[in-house]
């Protein structure tokens, strides 16, 4: 089986994303409800690529995992700066988008998916990192579920992918 993910393993190894994957983990640290770390990238980049297959929709692999393992990055910034991490986020994500060599529509169609990750709805692909997003996050087996602030219809209690 060949590898298509050549940018986004580029990105997953450069020196930057790792630094900031570890300043996530950091701020992280204590956090007793859902981390921000890599787990999460992964597990929302393989929702999301089932859930474009399902729908027979066009989006590559490469860029629907570009945006899950960004879409969070930023999350330490909002935590140390009060940044909001979507924004802080698309403002991490340009440089490392740039570096790898994506073309300028699929950098633009990724950014645009980071910085509206928070809101269902926005577009097809929008909604569909929203809703693995929430899919991937593991209420049914969470120890401070009963403390979360999420609404209960945003909660996930079932496997569904």
């Amino acid at each position: 089986m060949g590898n298509n993910l050549h940018k986004v393993n580029k990105i997953l190894n450069s020196e930057k994303y790792k630094e900031y994957i570890k300043k996530n983990n950091e701020c992280e640290m204590d956090r007793e409800f859902c981390k921000h770390d890599i787990n999460h990238f992964l597990d929302v980049a393989r929702i999301a690529y089932i859930i474009s297959l399902e729908k027979g929709l066009n989006y590559s692999k490469e860029v629907i995992y570009a945006i899950a393992i960004l879409h969070d990055i930023g999350r330490w910034m909002q935590y140390e700066k009060g940044i909001p991490h979507e924004e802080a986020s698309y403002i991490l994500a340009q440089d490392l988008l740039k570096e790898v060599g994506f073309s300028e529509g699929e950098e633009n169609l990724i950014l645009q998916a980071i910085l509206s990750h928070r809101k269902d709805g926005e577009d097809e692909l929008n909604s569909i990192i929203y809703k693995s997003d929430k899919l991937s996050r593991k209420c049914f087996a969470c120890n401070a579920e009963v403390k979360c602030n999420w609404s209960e219809d945003k909660k996930n209690f079932n496997i569904v992918y």
